[in-house]
């Protein structure tokens, strides 16, 4: 098998190859190997590569390596298992058939089955220092963890953070050993999904490039843009509704922006927070209901830090240009930034797990709904403080 560092050699030199030429030079390579090149280029050059791979050039190889981040299940990732020995062979029999017939550079487990099904896997490192004429079935690792054809993508990810095997063994419904996944092929499933969740959250899909040329481009993005405009019309409709508010105590027009601006940032780091939790698997040992209670803690606390010298300055405002009870435009606003910023930081929480839970993308344009939240409730509270207090 090509070394690593070689391929990561291949990898720079193809990158300004057409696709044609590039699938010449990884016919030679084997699956993984066409897959780990493949899976260092852009999205759109290792389709392209993919496609002259997949007329030909290398066979069934070339399909079978394509790492599109679109796989939804273990099978799409899994590779034919290269070392499977029945649990009742010898150690010296074990030994025996890998110096036969498996290269041994590509193996980290022996899996050991019974009838076809999984029964334990064996380390390298506890297989030559087994008696040879120990049973595998004897230093097998009990209760050996699978993923079975069918689990999604996103969990096994999950799962490879809890576990960090090398290799993975898949099983089918029955049980049976039907192939492995490499633990690298998850790893680059997570930093594929933290790297494309920062575009993700305002709209720009997971699969636009530099590259994407600009029509694309422009498909990809304006649908979100469009649903920001509708939700933006909400927040305008409910600082419409405190149009007479505003009129009498103009000094608070000054500081809708300041409001909105704090509460979305505080919101956005809810958000961010939550996503990487979700996406890590984090959340699985963390309640939800935990969490919620951090982000109202943190948000009261920030809040009341940046609302301070926020209702000093509205106060110095007020009174600076003559508006009506400056005092009391001063406890609006630091009211106002307190709920505000509690507020952003519970639905930072709840907008990606409620994404999740309808089936969407919980990365996928969160903070357009975030945003509009923060939004309406951040200045409907101050405009609603301030027609209850001063007016």
């Amino acid at each position: 098998m090509t070394d690593k560092p070689e391929l990561t050699e291949l990898v720079e030199s193809i990158r300004d190859e057409t696709p044609a030429r590039a699938a010449g030079r990884l016919a030679e390579l084997g699956p993984d190997e066409v897959q780990f090149v493949l899976s260092r280029l852009s999205h759109e050059q290792a389709v392209r590569v993919a496609s002259h791979l997949e007329e030909g050039a290398a066979g069934d190889a070339g399909g079978d390596a394509v790492i599109s981040g679109d796989e939804e299940t273990v099978s799409e990732l899994m590779t034919e298992p290269p070392a499977v020995v029945p649990a009742d062979n010898t150690v010296a029999e074990a030994l025996a058939y890998l110096v036969k017939h498996v290269d041994l550079a590509d193996i980290h487990y022996l899996v050991a089955t019974q009838d076809g099904r999984l029964t334990g896997v064996v380390g390298m490192r506890d297989l030559l220092l087994a008696s040879p004429s120990a049973v595998l079935s004897d230093i097998t690792a009990p209760d050996p963890f699978a993923f079975r054809t069918d689990t999604p993508v996103r969990e096994a990810v999950t799962d490879a953070l809890y576990y960090h095997y090398q290799v993975y063994p898949v099983v089918d419904a029955n049980e049976r050993v039907v192939g492995i996944v490499q633990g690298w092929k998850l790893y680059e499933r997570i930093a594929s999904e933290i790297g494309a969740q920062a575009g993700a959250q305002y709209g720009v899909s997971r699969d636009e490039a530099i590259q994407t040329p600009i029509w694309p481009a422009f498909r990809m993005r304006h649908p979100w843009l469009q649903l920001n405009l509708l939700t933006a019309f909400l927040a305008a409709f409910v600082v419409g509704s405190f149009e007479d508010t505003i009129a009498q105590v103009v000094a608070l027009a000054a500081f809708l922006p300041v409001l909105a601006g704090q509460s979305g940032n505080t919101g956005c780091q809810a958000l961010a927070i939550t996503l990487r939790g979700m996406t890590l698997g984090q959340l699985r040992d963390y309640p939800v209901v935990g969490l919620l209670r951090k982000e109202i803690l943190l948000g009261g606390l920030n809040g009341a830090l940046v609302g301070v010298p926020a209702g000093i300055a509205m106060y110095a405002y007020a009174a600076a240009t003559g508006a009506q009870s400056p005092f009391l435009l001063g406890v609006v606003i630091l009211l106002a930034m307190i709920g505000a910023c509690i507020t952003s930081g519970v639905f930072g929480v709840v907008v990606p797990l409620t994404l999740q839970r309808l089936g969407a993308d919980p990365a996928t344009a969160s903070s357009i709904f975030l945003t509009t939240f923060t939004d309406v409730i951040g200045m409907g509270l101050m405009l609603f403080l301030a027609t209850l207090l001063i007016l």
